[in-house]
């Protein structure tokens, strides 16, 4: 009790939040490299493996190309990284020192839950579906975009959820390789053996992954709402311009 009341404390007191070690700046530069991380996996990644599930081929190998983010400590990684020439320990501009290489390994990190997610969502729309649309005249692209994409949205965005929390959550790393992030409150409190000032980093990063799973549920339940009516507007769109 005296330990969670020292922790609380500490979190309470504004001068804690302030400055450039204080717990605002550290979780913006972790936000920053949790959401420069996703957006890499996101622009590399995700178009390819929603247009092979389009396309119904090259499901195993992207699936399990995928999963060395999984069958590689994200840690592991990291440390190699940091011992080649490049990326190395370089400072890459506000990602901090070895901001390259942590980025590489966290976008490595979000590569199973978005590349699985957005090829198994437009792979298994249904067969009849898929049939309609080409009855329709459509083509490959206005089939993939008009149909295919709003229905596989919210699974889409489900995968696009578990990477964002996860990659949070384990971008604490980056702090191992004195770059920026709240890992540094973490390491930094216990290595002084200041436990609350530990403790206190490790409560704003679950705290926060919890808001990110909240929003991202969010933005899948609207993705689940819009995502019938879209491709409905889409066959529409098509009749009319075909009609």
């Amino acid at each position: 009790m005296r330990l969670a009341g020292q922790t609380w404390e500490y979190l309470t007191d504004p001068a804690n939040w302030q400055g450039s070690n204080g717990i605002w700046t550290l979780l913006l530069q972790q936000l920053l490299l949790t959401a420069t991380a996703l957006a890499i996996t996101m622009v590399l990644a995700l178009p390819i493996a929603m247009w092979l599930g389009h396309l119904g081929r090259g499901g195993f190998v992207a699936i399990n190309t995928s999963n060395i983010g999984r069958a590689v400590p994200t840690f592991a990684l990291l440390a190699i990284l940091v011992t080649l020439d490049h990326p190395g320990v370089k400072t890459f501009g506000p990602y901090g020192r070895a901001g390259l290489a942590t980025l590489i390994a966290l976008a490595l990190f979000a590569l199973p839950p978005i590349v699985t997610n957005g090829y198994v969502a437009v792979d298994e729309v249904a067969d009849e579906v898929k049939e309609s649309a080409r009855g329709m005249g459509m083509t490959g692209w206005q089939q993939f975009s008009r149909v295919e994409l709003p229905l596989a949205l919210p699974l889409v965005v489900s995968g696009l959820r578990l990477a964002l929390v996860q990659v949070w959550a384990t971008a604490t790393i980056a702090a191992l390789v004195a770059g920026p992030g709240l890992g540094n409150l973490i390491t930094a409190g216990f290595y002084q053996t200041n436990y609350p000032k530990g403790i206190a980093g490790a409560v704003v990063v679950a705290v926060v992954a919890f808001l990110l799973e909240l929003i991202g549920s969010a933005a899948e339940r609207a993705s689940q709402t819009g995502r019938r009516s879209t491709a409905r507007r889409g066959v529409r769109g098509h009749r009319t311009v075909g009609g």
